[in-house]
């Protein structure tokens, strides 16, 4: 309220101006920053999804190069002639180069596959010399990592970023132990992987992609700063550290960046490595920002061109309705010769013309109005009158039970108490029917006139009438309207006793319900016809304010169950020829502790 009372306070052109940004530019921010949410989520999607491709890509391929080197290793775990070569004792130096010329199987493999770049045989063997493909290993090489752990893994393959002892350059590399002899003396086989082979597949990948070997070292990526160094130098994230598989969202040299890692473990491998694909999303949503931006000023200048014509519009609109407003206060000050014009077919333009009309009618108004006054008199004389034929009509009531009561007295004193008794009946009857008000009265008095109604009927039919009444004591204390049960008691003795010889029985249950009770008046009278139900239903279901219905008696209490309660509460009728009938109603409410 308080709002509308600001809005009908304002100047029509600030009226217009708050509309306008309520209507216009509010949904219009508010679309736009939705859009713009949706936008940036729809790019980082796709490059989500993008990312999650390249990633599976580059698992494939790095799988099929690491299985060249995989594959050499077996040939050469379980050639005898290089075992032969790396481990025989030598007599001469010349002896020893004459092997290694001969031996050339390393070489070819080097020439013949592009996937590794070099191939090195460690056996201890004093009388051998190093040639870059036999090498010595000295307690150096031995204490190494990954050369200790590929005798403790006995055959199986390793997978690390090993110094090259020729260039001192770090390469993935392959490791495998292998027996060189029977007495259980072992070898350890390195083969390099090609870092331009490795290179080449990371280079096609437009975001930032890592392979890294157990030890979390990157031994390679498409971004040159980041070979041979740890992830914990370039990411702290636990779940990358912890090498668990799946897609992050972390921070990556400052900036929000999302993380997809996938697992590559080789057969007959101990260990494995990872590969981890990066993209800043800053990064990605460059250019939708750009569109964002341009979209913005699109809109600012857009939205500064709505104003100045609406504050335009306004301003004509506003001067109109001021004209308008000034002839309407000279007519307020009694002037009926007033006439405006406004040339234009619009709304305002429209009001001009009936302004006019209404100003050329106002003589005819006074007419009507004391017209009016004059018929007010006469309706007013008319109640007067009403009112005293009302007081006149109470002496009557009061006429007839004093007689009533002379006669069950007369009856009392010649011993003809059925008599008297049935007086009674009779006068307390109408009495309580004449006292009825417009209110609400205990559903107790309600069937006390029930019970009296029926007393009476069965003083006059004798044993031919049976009753029952069946009560909840929760519900004698309901409010409930009066006159309301006992014309359809009345009712039911009627039809009950129509036609029927060997009398009727009336049964009327007021049985409590969840939100209320229901009532049910039964007789076990002729019935009614299947066509004579379908048109006292009819009856029932029209409008409270159409003609009255012949069935006074069912109607009315129909009409005011349905204006009190709702058509929840109509009559239900249930009638059958042979079977009698049974009418139900329903009162919202209960006892007046529920």
């Amino acid at each position: 309220m308080f709002l509308v009372r600001i809005m009908n306070d304002m100047k029509m052109k600030k009226k217009l101006a708050v509309t306008f940004i309520s209507a216009a530019v509010l949904p219009l921010l508010l679309s736009g920053l939705f859009l713009t949410g949706k936008l940036r989520e729809i790019v980082v999607n796709d490059a989500f999804i993008q990312l999650s491709n390249n990633v599976e890509r580059v698992q494939k391929r790095t799988e099929e190069l690491i299985k060249v080197p995989l594959n050499i290793s077996y040939r050469l775990t379980i050639d005898n002639r290089m075992k032969k070569v790396a481990a025989q004792k030598y007599e001469s130096y010349t002896e020893v180069i004459q092997a290694y010329r001969e031996y050339t199987d390393i070489r070819d493999y080097i020439q013949l596959y592009k996937e590794i770049s070099s191939i090195r045989v460690y056996v201890v063997n004093p009388g051998a010399l190093n040639n870059w493909e036999f090498i010595q290993p000295d307690n150096t090489i031995m204490a190494e990592d990954w050369y200790k752990e590929a005798i403790e893994q006995k055959g199986l393959a390793g997978w690390n970023l090993i110094k090259d002892e020729r260039n001192g350059s770090e390469q993935l590399s392959l490791v495998r132990s292998f027996p060189v002899d029977s007495l259980g003396e072992k070898g350890v086989l390195a083969i390099n992987v090609d870092k331009q082979q490795l290179r080449s597949i990371l280079d096609q990948e437009p975001f930032t992609t890592l392979i890294v070997d157990d030890r979390n070292r990157v031994v390679g990526s498409n971004e040159a700063e980041f070979f041979g160094k740890n992830l914990s130098e370039i990411d702290g994230d636990e779940k990358i550290l912890s090498r668990q598989e799946g897609s992050y969202d972390t921070v990556v040299g400052g900036k929000a960046s999302k993380v997809v890692m996938v697992n590559l473990n080789p057969e007959n491998s101990w260990n494995g490595l990872r590969i981890i694909s990066i993209f800043s999303v800053s990064e990605i949503t460059r250019d939708a920002n750009q569109v964002i931006r341009l979209g913005a000023v699109v809109i600012t200048v857009s939205l500064m061109f709505a104003v100045l014509l609406i504050y335009a519009s306004a301003s004509l609109l506003s001067g109109r309705l001021l004209r308008l407003s000034k002839h309407m206060s000279k007519a307020g000050a009694g002037s009926w010769e007033t006439y405006i014009h406004i040339d234009s077919k619009d709304e305002i333009g429209l009001l001009s013309k009936q302004f006019n009309a209404l100003i050329r009618s106002v003589h005819d108004l006074v007419q009507e109005v004391q017209e009016t006054n004059h018929q007010k008199n006469l309706v007013e004389q008319r109640q007067s009158e009403m009112k005293f034929k009302m007081l006149a009509s109470q002496i009557h009531p009061h006429f007839l039970f004093n007689s009533l009561e002379s006669i069950r007295m007369e009856a009392h004193i010649r011993r003809q108490d059925e008599i008297a008794e049935a007086v009674w009946l009779l006068s307390t009857l109408l009495r309580s029917s004449l006292e009825a008000g417009n209110g609400n009265i205990p559903l107790r008095e309600e069937l006390g006139r029930v019970r009296c109604y029926l007393e009476m009927q069965k003083f006059r039919y004798e044993d031919r009438l049976e009753y029952h009444l069946t009560v909840d004591p929760d519900l004698e204390a309901m409010p409930v309207p009066p006159l309301i049960i006992q014309p359809l008691v009345e009712n039911s003795v009627l039809h009950g006793l129509d036609n029927r010889e060997e009398g009727a029985v009336i049964t009327v249950e007021v049985k409590k319900m969840p939100k209320g009770a229901r009532v049910k008046v039964c007789d076990n009278g002729a019935g009614f016809t299947a066509e004579r139900l379908a048109e006292i239903q009819a009856e029932l279901a029209e409008s409270v304010h159409e003609q009255e219905s012949k069935r006074i008696g069912m109607r009315n209490v129909n009409d005011r169950l349905v204006l009190l309660y709702g058509e929840s509460s109509a009559l239900s009728i249930e009638s059958g020829i042979g079977t009698g009938t049974a009418i139900t109603f329903f009162i919202p409410g209960g006892a007046p502790n529920d």
